[in-house]
């Protein structure tokens, strides 16, 4: 993406498998990438591929990444949680060291990052992909221990099998009520994703049952297309109500699962709350968020526009038009590294040219998409005109279980890239 040249040798080194560095601090340099997600571990790969003489070391404590992206599909009983699990072997063949580890400070003058387990790892370039992290608190009534009876299930994994389970034992009739905060969050279209996922499940197995879907915002992404299809699929099942009518939550109470509006209070038979969100904590401590609590940064290497010599990817980075999704991150990383492997040989990245294309899933067999081009403009992201789209409204021809099919291609392709 940076340059035809760094992105022929890319492609051409993708399938390679240098040996894993034996010292950190051996070869053309040493970049450390705080976060083993889809911009992480990307990046940590991508950058062995450019450049196999560095030493690129990935920060990540999980041995097992769980997949935000298809967790929706675990509510739905389309997917087993262990489908959306993935380990780091193929990042390590492709020559990573994997630091099973906690990065628990950065040192931004002395270029150092220290580790949970003791040990520090200087570098010459950092990135951090650190994801995302709740704002506890922000909505009274909801922190860690209240998840536990309304659970967010907005990072995979343990909160996505307790929803599941919550709403597998609730009664039929009973009723299902989500909160979704302002923007910005992890995954625009994600919470309606999840409630088109949650009612095609009401629907087989619950049919008495509703879902009430409260929301801080009058518009979202992809909304005349979700729309239609909550009324083609799922009629009088979902309940949308935007902020202008009462929609944004202020409080909730987790003994009783009542969640408070301006004008009403709502209890729920299972409740899920999505809170407002910042870049994960250790972009905090690095100096890379501002007091949005996200990470601004420059739309060429994405490096901080708050602490030089520092990247920040994905989700917890401040991307201009481009939004936080798994697609983004993978974008990101692979531009991100090919700046990296340029500014360290004294190089200047030329701009770059990014894609996004997010899926979501109605049904089992019924998908829709949006697409975005970006480019640098003025400082940030922004988007090409006429270069992106959505689904087409009028579905012809099976359009949307093809959707549906490619939805599955893309998972497939990008959980291979970064991780097999």
């Amino acid at each position: 993406m940076s340059t035809r040249r760094t992105f022929l040798k890319l492609t051409a080194a993708a399938s390679l498998a240098p040996s894993v560095a034996s010292a950190q601090g051996a070869g053309a340099g040493r970049v450390v990438v705080i976060g083993g997600g889809y911009g992480g571990a990307t990046a940590a790969r991508a950058l062995k591929a450019l450049e196999p003489k560095l030493t690129v070391t990935l920060v990540e404590p999980n041995p097992v990444y769980t997949s935000c992206p298809f967790s929706n599909s675990v509510l739905a009983d389309l997917r087993q949680i262990s489908q959306q699990e993935f380990r780091y072997d193929g990042v390590k063949r492709a020559g990573v060291v994997v630091a099973e580890t906690s990065a628990t400070a950065v040192d931004a003058e002395a270029k150092t990052v220290t580790l949970a387990d003791g040990n520090k790892l200087s570098y010459d370039r950092l990135v951090m992909s650190p994801g995302i992290d709740f704002n506890w608190g922000a909505l009274p009534g909801y922190d860690e221990a209240a998840a536990q009876k309304m659970p967010h299930a907005w990072k995979a994994g343990a909160q996505t099998t307790l929803l599941r389970n919550q709403l597998q034992a609730m009664d039929d009739g009973g009723l299902v009520v989500m909160s979704v905060p302002a923007n910005p969050y992890r995954c625009p279209p994600g919470p309606y994703e999840r409630a088109s996922l949650i009612a095609y499940w009401l629907k087989i197995w619950k049919p008495k049952s509703k879902l009430l879907l409260l929301d801080a915002k009058d518009a979202f992404s992809k909304q005349r297309l979700f729309q239609n299809g909550w009324t083609a699929l799922y009629p009088g099942v979902i309940e949308w109500v935007p902020l202008s009518k009462g929609g944004k939550v202020t409080a909730v109470d987790p003994a009783t699962l009542t969640f408070t509006t301006e004008f009403a209070t709502h209890k729920a038979a299972v409740g899920n709350v999505i809170p407002p969100q910042r870049a994960g904590a250790i972009a905090g401590q690095a100096g890379v968020a501002d007091r949005t609590g996200w990470c601004p940064v420059e739309p060429v290497a994405f490096e901080s526009t708050l602490r030089p010599g520092i990247h920040v990817l994905g989700d917890a980075a401040i991307m201009g038009g481009m939004p936080k999704s798994a697609f983004s991150a993978n974008a990101q990383a692979k531009v991100c590294a090919a700046a990296i492997v340029e500014l360290l040989a004294g190089r200047k990245p030329q701009d770059p040219i990014l894609i996004n294309t997010c899926y979501s899933l109605l049904a089992a067999d019924y998908g829709i998409s949006v697409a975005g081009v970006y480019r640098p403009d003025k400082g940030q992201l922004t988007d090409v005109p006429g270069a992106g789209g959505v689904s087409a409204l009028e579905a012809v021809g099976g359009l949307r279980g093809q959707e549906a099919l490619y939805a599955a291609s893309w998972f497939r392709a990008i959980t291979a890239e970064t991780f097999g």
